[in-house]
């Protein structure tokens, strides 16, 4: 199979579904990674200098799991202001056919990912499926997938540590026990660190269970007390 990730920022793709690439990418499936703006909004000082350096930190973040992104180079905090993004993000997936896309949640905080996953979902149409990732740090999301990342969760912290000049420490944190509460939450056995994503039916895609990597086996319930 082929899947895209779509993040609005440059380092969104490692924070909020890096580890479900990293599952297909183990799978042996082919992985796109899209990375919509150029991340000039996020520091202070020269703006093309942040832009070089957001690039930078993007290319190295995708490296770890071995990829190269494609950059869309929109305006950071003005992604649904861009007319051209949209005719790009569907240009995209005709061009690359993929079997699923991931983007942002539709109701995220930042008007850059909402904007993001309407053109995405717009783009997919009758195409493909779209799966929505958690929403930064669960807030206002009701996830009805979970994805086992503990094989790659290091991997996912070591791309997330290339965004250097985001202070990415704060991240990880954010992340670990982020993601540490989304296993606890989906009651995997053996699961120390999930992603969580939704999936709203929508013709012709009703489910999409067999696009999906298997889930882990639930803890064994024990028997309820005799009363």
């Amino acid at each position: 199979m082929r899947i895209i990730g779509f993040g609005a920022h440059p380092d969104d793709v490692e924070i909020f579904f890096f580890g479900l690439l990293a599952v297909y990418r183990a799978a042996g499936h082919e992985i796109g990674w899209v990375v919509a703006t150029d991340g000039a909004a996020g520091g202070e000082g020269d703006a093309q200098m942040l832009r070089r350096t957001r690039r930078a930190e993007a290319t190295a973040g995708a490296a770890v799991l071995g990829i190269s992104p494609v950059f869309l180079d929109a305006a950071d905090g003005a992604l649904a202001e861009d007319r051209a993004v949209p005719g790009r993000i569907e240009a995209l997936i005709a061009q690359m056919a993929p079997d699923l896309v991931v983007t942002h949640a539709p109701n995220d905080y930042h008007p850059d990912h909402r904007a993001l996953s309407r053109m995405v979902s717009d783009a997919a149409r009758f195409r493909v499926p779209v799966l929505f990732a958690d929403t930064m740090l669960g807030v206002d999301a009701s996830p009805t997938i979970y994805v086992d990342i503990s094989a790659h969760f290091d991997a996912k912290c070591a791309a997330i540590a290339e965004h250097v000049s985001q202070r990415p420490q704060r991240f990880i944190e954010a992340v670990t026990g982020w993601n540490r509460f989304r296993a606890l939450q989906c009651g995997y056995d053996g699961c120390a660190f999930a992603e969580a994503f939704s999936f709203t039916p929508r013709f012709p895609f009703s489910d999409i269970r067999a696009l999906l990597p298997p889930a882990p086996p639930l803890r064994p319930l024990g028997r309820p007390a005799a009363g």
